[in-house]
């Protein structure tokens, strides 16, 4: 049945038909892992879906990353979905060092006043990452 047939982990399944002895299912993971770690020490999924891999982040939980993460060896970079507190899209990216330059200016305008219980810094590539808002910062 379908409904049996979407519980299966495809990725799991992949790699049980890896030869082990030669160590190829350990590769596998290091080449396309099924999550990042983020500098917020989330571990976020990827999503191999589409033509490129997707990361769907909250974009505080990236403050501090420079680059954008890149999978297959360094050698495909990851496009970056930044999502808002709610969890929803604010920005798309490949280039995270341009956004945090160009684009993150606009974003921050347009949600600090939504979001204000954030942290939204003016230099978000050197800022400190986090999962919560910044009453829960200040508490400790």
């Amino acid at each position: 049945r379908r409904a049996d047939l979407e519980r299966v982990d495809a990725g799991q399944a992949l790699v049980r038909l890896l030869p082990w002895a030669t160590g190829e299912a350990v590769r596998f993971e290091e080449l396309a892992p099924e999550r990042l770690e983020v500098p917020s020490g989330s571990r976020v999924r990827v999503d191999y879906g589409g033509e490129q891999p997707v990361l769907a982040v909250k974009l505080q939980e990236l403050f501090g990353l420079r680059e954008s993460p890149r999978v297959a060896g360094g050698r495909v970079p990851v496009l970056v979905h930044l999502l808002s507190p709610a969890g929803r899209p604010a920005a798309v990216t490949a280039d995270l060092a341009s956004f945090w330059r160009d684009g993150y200016r606009s974003v921050r305008a347009e949600l600090r006043g939504r979001y204000p219980k954030h942290p939204w810094p003016e230099d978000p590539s050197a800022a400190e990452p986090t999962r919560h808002t910044t009453a829960r910062l200040r508490r400790g």
